[in-house]
């Protein structure tokens, strides 16, 4: 079976605004723009307080905070989540969705397997004096799992480096041939190639895996 990765959004519509010091914020329906200190999701902290043991209760994780660090806030969509043993989560911007011009979110490897808790996410903003927007309904932050074994020293570690042309084996250049010479040799060229291949052989694969 195969783990997906998670597109989230911000559970409510909002605007951030900094002058270069102080950031200030509002939210859809608020009518006035607040100072950003550390701001709890609406009605978030009684619901929260009645949901868990008594000795968590006043410890609910805020939705937005402003850091000390100019221009670095912190929001929580919403997800805390548990991995299985092995398995992470790296947390950050969707791909292939355009950047803001406005903010910049940084991205992270969290071992969700041993760190349980809601999933914080950073950004810094990049403009000062201009309202920046938050959709409720456009993509703001990807998370995706990530085998621990993909990252680990022993794995990084395990490469050979290929200093010269010359040295690339047989087989590399028949792979480079079926790659980039072949598709220009064809009469006929089949748009999207290389994603039909790809999908072809992902879907071989999961056939043959155990509960696939």
């Amino acid at each position: 079976m195969r783990l997906a990765t998670a597109i989230t959004f911000s559970p409510v519509s909002f605007s951030l605004q900094w002058d270069g010091h102080d950031v200030m914020w509002t939210w859809e329906g608020a009518g006035t723009w607040l100072p950003l200190k550390s701001a709890q999701f609406p009605n978030f902290r009684d619901l929260f307080a009645r949901a868990v043991p008594e000795e968590i209760r006043e410890y609910s994780p805020p939705f937005l905070g402003a850091l000390q660090e100019p221009g670095l806030v912190q929001l929580w969509t919403g997800i805390v989540a548990r991995t299985a043993p092995g398995w992470s989560l790296l947390v950050r911007a969707p791909v292939n969705v355009p950047r803001s011009g406005t903010y910049e979110l940084f991205e992270g490897i969290i071992e969700t397997d041993r760190w349980f808790g809601p999933l914080i996410t950073n950004m810094r903003l990049t403009k000062t004096d201009v309202p920046i927007d938050f959709r409720a309904d456009f993509p703001l932050v990807q998370v995706q799992p990530l085998p621990r074994q993909a990252y680990d020293e022993a794995t990084l570690n395990n490469y050979r480096l290929v200093p010269n042309l010359d040295l690339l084996a047989p087989e590399d250049w028949d792979d480079y041939y079926d790659t980039v010479v072949r598709p220009h040799t064809q009469d006929v060229r089949p748009r999207g190639q290389y994603a039909a291949a790809a999908r072809k052989r992902r879907a071989a694969e999961d056939g043959n895996a155990p509960g696939g």
